[in-house]
């Protein structure tokens, strides 16, 4: 019915006040251009559809990697395949060769001068992400489609080489998804057949194969690391070899996972207590070598021992307790030593890593360590260790660098000249540093600011004698030369300390905000001895194991303010599932893969029964598809089988047709020598036309239309032409 635009509302005529419907109007003004833009999206010729679900797919693929590739990649790939689904929806004309060429040099010579190489990782992903965007612009055939599909593909895989968590797995997903509807809807004939019959089709073909890839997983032969490369480098994340102050008060304001802890009973089975929050120390990184600036560790790159081993101080560790029984997963570190619960004597044997632990009671693997480790040890938490006598290699652990830092080596100098000093063992001298640490006024911050400005050579000095706010890694920097400026041979120790104070589905998490310095001292008669000096300036963080916490950020400090509860068990939801997602997929090791195939019967199973069981099953299951091809060989396609049965009707009614015709002529052929009486059944081979070809297409025929049009031509058949 219409309606006349100048009366007004309804409502508004019969004197209601209008005051609704104008609130309603943004509402409704909102509804109609959303159905006004499906509308039109409905309207778009296939090819534009199709390329513009294409462009989406990509886009999504590609938005994973912003934070992996420069952000002229970024920018520019978003460019380009926005400037192609404009030129889709116009029907424009694509870019010229030269264009596109001069487009590929630019992107060639941006990453070159970006990455210093068009050779490794960074390079050749950030060329990926370019060139799959630029394809984009040459995409005029169904082969250009084709390559850009399995670029799109090849693309998927490389957003693991950064991540492999959860989210980005079912981002990929749903990426494989969009590709593989883009994939069926190039394969589909002519017609604009539904996005949602492309969408289901590939959702069954995925299903299909989806046995054979949960094959593939469980039993092909385990090599590690897939998604590690050399040049990723070390300590990118996390621990390093290395410290500068300041770096790990950065490394507390990650809150991600670095390891997951269950302790064992005396029968092996978890749930056993942790041990007190004071001996919930986790050893990394030992560094005894000091320039003034950075510590570093001994044995590493560029930084060698001064002694030969002979001569240094041996591990000698020796148990003062109980032992501590534990399972441990150890997320990626990319680092080559292992931070493990002190101290742990013994590892077990992991297939495809050397590890071996040092004489500073650090474990160390030959390479850096780019896949998640899980597996079952000792720990001692009441222990010694070290020569007790002293020897030569401990002069390597009293260097100072000469002219930094004098103002503390006069402060150094001044204590050992008090009375109370002048005879103090190592003990002593600690307990006075560690006092002064307590009563001198010091801070605790996450933010102390940047050190070294002004004095490059004075960086201790700026921290123990004028501003004393600091992290661990400041107060641990500070007493250990300080230590040394006594004559006493002391070390940074780096690692973790503390666990979260409630247990994820069954295990302790260790997270980066962890992350902490101490020292290390030694003293005749018992070694190295253990000295936190954080503990004299904040007790709560070592005996209770509370770190520091940034600020949280906006949504999150938005949730904790409304709902602290909800926050946090948001929080422990996903860490539980993503404990799982790493512990039954990303943790799937040679040793669960060995343990299954014992299950099946194979006692001791190698690699090569592995393959031969995988070759078996894989020849088994193509058999069972060739045979299925075979058989659906001898099927029709439906609507071939539809077509067959309208033209034996209206050869019935001597209406000539052929095999090639299509429905809409066969409509006018039936006008034409029917007249009247055909004029129902030219309408339903026109609607048939429409279900074929039209823009609604159908996947398949419609059973109820097919029966209609043999009943309407049976009784056309019996009714006499005028």
């Amino acid at each position: 019915m219409a309606m006349n635009p100048r009366a007004g509302p309804p409502a508004a005529r019969r004197g209601a006040p209008a005051a609704a419907p104008v609130t309603d109007a943004p509402r409704r003004g909102v509804r109609a251009a959303l159905a006004d833009g499906q509308a039109r999206l409905r309207h778009l010729p296939r090819d534009a559809r199709d390329t513009l679900f294409l462009l989406a797919v990509l886009g999504w693929t590609v938005l994973p990697h912003a934070g992996n590739v420069p952000l002229w990649c970024s920018l520019g790939s978003a460019a380009v395949l926005a400037w192609r689904a404009v030129l889709t929806l116009r029907s424009a004309a694509l870019p010229s060769r030269g264009w596109r060429v001069g487009l590929l040099v630019a992107a060639t010579l941006a990453t070159a001068w970006t990455h210093g190489s068009l050779l490794g990782k960074e390079p050749g992903v950030t060329l990926a992400v370019a060139l799959v965007a630029l394809k984009t612009l040459e995409l005029r055939a169904r082969r250009d489609a084709f390559v850009v599909f399995f670029l799109g593909f090849f693309l998927v895989l490389t957003n693991f080489l950064y991540s492999q968590s959860l989210p980005v797995a079912v981002a990929m997903l749903l990426s494989v998804f969009g590709l593989l509807t883009a994939l069926v809807l190039a394969h589909m004939p002519v017609g604009q057949p539904a996005l949602g019959a492309a969408a289901g089709l590939a959702a069954r073909t995925a299903l299909w194969g989806a046995p054979v890839m949960v094959l593939l997983f469980v039993l092909f032969p385990r090599i590690g690391p897939l998604w590690g490369v050399p040049q990723d480098g070390l300590g990118s994340t996390g621990l390093s070899n290395r410290l500068r102050l300041g770096a790990v008060a950065e490394l507390a304001q990650d809150d991600a996972i670095a390891l997951r802890l269950r302790f064992l009973g005396p029968d092996g089975r978890p749930g056993a207590a942790p041990p007190p929050a004071a001996l919930q120390y986790l050893r990394g990184p030992v560094l005894g070598h000091f320039d003034g600036v950075e510590w570093r560790a001994y044995g590493s790159a560029g930084v060698p021992f001064g002694f030969p081993p002979g001569l240094r101080p041996p591990a000698d560790l020796r148990r003062l307790g109980e032992t501590l029984r534990y399972e441990v997963t150890v997320e990626p570190l990319r680092l080559s030593v292992l931070p493990l619960p002190e101290a742990t004597p013994e590892l077990p044997a992991i297939d495809g890593i050397g590890l071996r632990q040092r004489d500073d009671l650090q474990w160390v693997s030959d390479r850096p360590l780019f896949e998640r480790l899980r597996f079952v040890a000792e720990a001692w938490p009441r222990f010694a260790h070290g020569p007790t006598d002293p020897i030569v290699g401990l002069q390597d652990y009293l260097q100072l660098p000469p002219g930094h830092n004098p103002r503390t080596l006069a402060w150094a100098a001044a204590l050992r000249r008090d009375p109370r000093y002048a005879e103090a063992d190592a003990a002593a001298l600690a307990s006075a540093v560690l006092g002064h640490i307590a009563r001198g006024g010091y801070t605790y911050t996450l933010a102390p600011g940047l050190y070294g400005e002004r004095d490059p050579r004075g960086v201790v000095d700026e921290f123990w004698l004028d501003r004393r706010e600091g992290f661990c890694e400041h107060f641990a920097s500070a007493f250990v030369v300080v230590m040394r400026a006594l004559d006493v041979p002391a070390r940074v120790v780096t690692g973790y300390q503390g666990l979260d104070p409630v247990p994820q589905d069954g295990y302790w998490l260790v997270r980066q905000s962890a992350a902490h310095a101490w020292a290390e001292y030694w003293q005749p008669g018992l070694g190295w001895v253990r000295a936190d000096p954080t503990a004299a300036v904040a007790p709560e963080r070592v005996r209770a194991g509370r770190p520091l916490r940034p600020a949280p950020g906006l949504v999150a400090g938005a949730l904790d303010t409304v709902s602290p509860a909800l926050l946090a068990g948001l929080r422990r939801g996903w860490e539980r599932l993503n404990n799982r997602w790493n512990q039954w997929v990303l943790g799937y090791s040679r040793g669960q893969q060995r343990d299954l195939l014992k299950s099946l019967g194979i006692e001791a199973p190698q690699w090569e029964d592995v393959a031969r069981l995988l070759v078996g099953v894989l020849a088994t299951l193509a058999a069972l598809g060739a045979g299925w091809a075979a058989w659906d060989r001898h099927r029709s396609d439906p609507w071939q089988r539809q077509r067959e049965r309208l033209r034996r009707a209206l050869d019935r009614l001597g209406v000539p047709s052929a095999p090639h015709d299509p429905p809409r002529a066969l409509a006018a052929r039936v006008r034409a020598q029917l007249g009247p009486r055909g004029d129902g059944l030219a309408a339903l081979l026109d609607t048939l036309d429409a279900q074929r070809y039209g823009p609604l297409a159908r996947a398949r025929p419609d059973p109820a239309l097919t029966r209609h049009f043999l009943s309407s031509a049976r009784m056309a058949a019996r009714t006499p032409s005028a």
